[in-house]
């Protein structure tokens, strides 16, 4: 294990899983004690165990629905009373809804908003200001590789579309929170093989249009192990063979309830 981050404490959402739990992991294996959320709290807990147990770490599982701003208070809360202090924010938790704008169900942009925009938000504010007081700290936030397509995918613009303002938001808080010493890190990834993309049939037929989380992790593990005066703006990780100029995910699917 790595000790570059001993002593740091990074909440990472969305992690008991896929990308989230990837994510986790390279913080643990570079020293961090981690605070990971998810909605579910069973696979929560046997990820907290797992890397607990493979990382030496101390790790805490709180179950958080990243669209209640409740959750959001609990678990910076839980998070300061075990580590005393948060250190790195990566916020990647998510939903993904594709479907030809006309067919998308309304009850979906809340949804869509309140997770992929807003949760990521509030929860930089709600941390954001003990890393100014201290001069340090690190947001890395969880975006879209579609966000690079000028059209958006085709049944992709409301995810898309809310990834563009979150891209946007990151970027402009890069430029405010410099000064103060903060990094603000966004991640563009291509499709990647996880539980959203793991029934879509056409799709992880051929194997080679999925990415796995490999080059995620070691685009975060480049960000949080830069020197101090460096911070990585905006990384894109796209595999060569996603065919953005066409659906990617069609929106005929099974859609993942979590």
């Amino acid at each position: 294990m790595s000790s570059e981050l001993k002593g740091k404490t990074a909440i990472v959402t969305g992690a008991s899983r896929g990308i989230g739990k990837a994510l986790a992991c390279v913080a643990a294996s570079l020293g961090a004690n981690v605070a990971i959320a998810a909605r579910g709290e069973g696979p929560l807990k046997e990820t907290a165990a797992e890397i607990e147990k493979k990382y030496k770490v101390k790790v805490l599982a709180v179950p958080c629905d990243v669209t209640k701003l409740e959750d959001l208070e609990n678990l910076v809360n839980k998070t300061k009373e075990k580590f005393g202090q948060i250190d790195i924010l990566i916020n990647n938790a998510g939903v993904s809804s594709q479907y030809p704008f006309e067919k998308q169900p309304i009850e979906d942009f809340e949804r869509l908003a309140h997770t992929n925009y807003l949760g990521y938000v509030r929860l930089i504010r709600l941390v954001i200001n003990d890393m100014i007081n201290r001069k340090s700290g690190a947001i890395i936030n969880m975006v879209s590789g579609s966000t690079l397509c000028d059209p958006l995918p085709r049944n992709f613009i409301v995810y898309s579309s809310l990834k563009v303002g979150l891209r946007a938001f990151s970027k402009a808080l890069f430029w405010e929170m410099r000064d103060h010493g903060i990094k603000v890190t966004s991640l563009l990834p291509g499709v990647t093989d996880t539980d959203l993309t793991g029934k879509l049939e056409e799709i992880t037929a051929n194997a080679s249009r999925l990415m796995t989380t490999e080059a995620i992790e070691n685009a975060v593990r480049f960000a949080l192990t830069v020197p101090a005066n460096v911070c990585p703006l905006e990384i894109a990780v796209i595999n060569q063979q996603t065919p953005w100029t066409k659906p990617v995910i069609p929106y005929k699917q099974d859609h993942p309830n979590k």
